[in-house]
């Protein structure tokens, strides 16, 4: 009888499916970033591949936002170095042009090898960024795609804007109204900074009418979750990681990247980070939610948010609870070491 018994209960621990132990799909992810300047974005992209190796997301594609020629060079260069060397990368030919004190690490050599190799060898290689866009979203699901936005709106701006075309006979706006789910996106400033009421956040103002479109025109069907400055400097990246956790490989492009940017001796703000761990782990309770409303972005590039019941926005929260489990989550993400392919 008691064997009877164990026997029953081992057959229906195989046929009923746990509560606690039913996988969550991956999130596929188009990540649309400004790779130039600060050193956030290389880490995120780098967190985006770490959850791809835990299998949390998919990395559909990957849109560049600034003009650089060594940007998609460098971005395939990370994608290889992560084991993903054949993500579609694509990349604005109209925005703000910038140096780099980091993306010239795909030029460096040991020998006659790339250090960190690649195929793309420039920017003018790579497809035009909405085209990559189009193509990816007319592929996906539907209401499938979160797009993390951690950059100027160019991108999206002119996605919204695009015409029926070979690769789908929808608008761009039709498009995202079937294909995405939800826009994370790193922004804006909702509340004073230092002491400052009218603070004009960077990703905002490099490139303000493209904000103020994307801000006027996504449609009310998507959500945005938008991570605005505070958000990003509240839970700085410890340079003790930079310093003591990517061991496991030398060299290695994440930490080279943050040191030629910031050195050794700097916590720096994740604001990139926080809009990709959001975008992933959406119900982990890191971040609190502001009230549903609406941003508008005002013509000199101050972002607003005013309150409304059935409003498409929200903003991302921290109290002093969640700071530290943020950090933490960031730190073991980014620094996890490249699964073996």
């Amino acid at each position: 009888m008691i064997r009877s018994c164990i026997l029953s209960l081992l057959v229906s621990s195989f046929c009923i499916p746990s509560v606690f132990g039913q996988a969550k799909p991956p999130v596929p992810i188009i990540f649309d970033t400004d790779i130039t300047g600060d050193v956030d974005d290389v880490l995120a992209l780098a967190m985006l591949h770490t959850l791809a190796d835990r299998q949390e997301c998919t990395l559909e594609a990957v849109t560049i936002s600034k003009i650089n020629p060594l940007t998609a060079p460098f971005v395939d260069a990370v994608n290889t170095f992560y084991g993903r060397p054949d993500i579609p990368i694509g990349v604005t030919r109209d925005a703000q042009e910038r140096d780099s004190k980091y993306l010239h690490l795909v030029e460096q050599k040991d020998g006659d090898d790339f250090r960190y190799p690649h195929d793309l060898l420039s920017s003018d290689d790579a497809p035009d960024a909405v085209t990559v866009l189009r193509k990816t979203l007319a592929a996906a699901d539907d209401g499938s795609i979160v797009i993390v936005q951690v950059g100027l709106g160019s991108n999206l701006s002119e996605l919204l804007d695009s015409p029926a075309d070979k690769i789908s006979d929808l608008s761009g706006l039709d498009l995202i109204k079937k294909k995405v789910r939800l826009a994370s996106v790193m922004a804006g400033g909702f509340r004073p900074v230092k002491g400052q009421p009218h603070f004009l956040e960077a990703n905002v103002r490099n490139g303000i009418e493209s904000m103020r479109n994307f801000a006027a025109k996504w449609p009310n069907e998507v959500p945005v979750v938008w991570s605005d400055y505070l958000i990003g400097v509240a839970v700085p990246y410890p340079r003790s990681s930079i310093r003591n956790d990517f061991r496991y490989q030398t060299p290695h492009i994440v930490p080279e990247s943050y040191l030629l940017y910031c050195g050794p001796d700097h916590n720096r703000p994740t604001w990139d980070l926080t809009s990709v761990l959001y975008a992933v782990r959406p119900n982990e309770n890191y971040f609190g939610l502001s009230e549903p409303g609406n941003v508008e972005v005002e013509a000199d590039g101050f972002t607003t948010f005013t309150p409304e019941k059935n409003g498409r926005d929200r903003y991302l929260t921290l109290n002093a609870v969640q700071i530290p489990r943020v950090i933490e989550a960031q730190r073991s993400l980014v620094s996890q070491p490249p699964q073996a392919k």
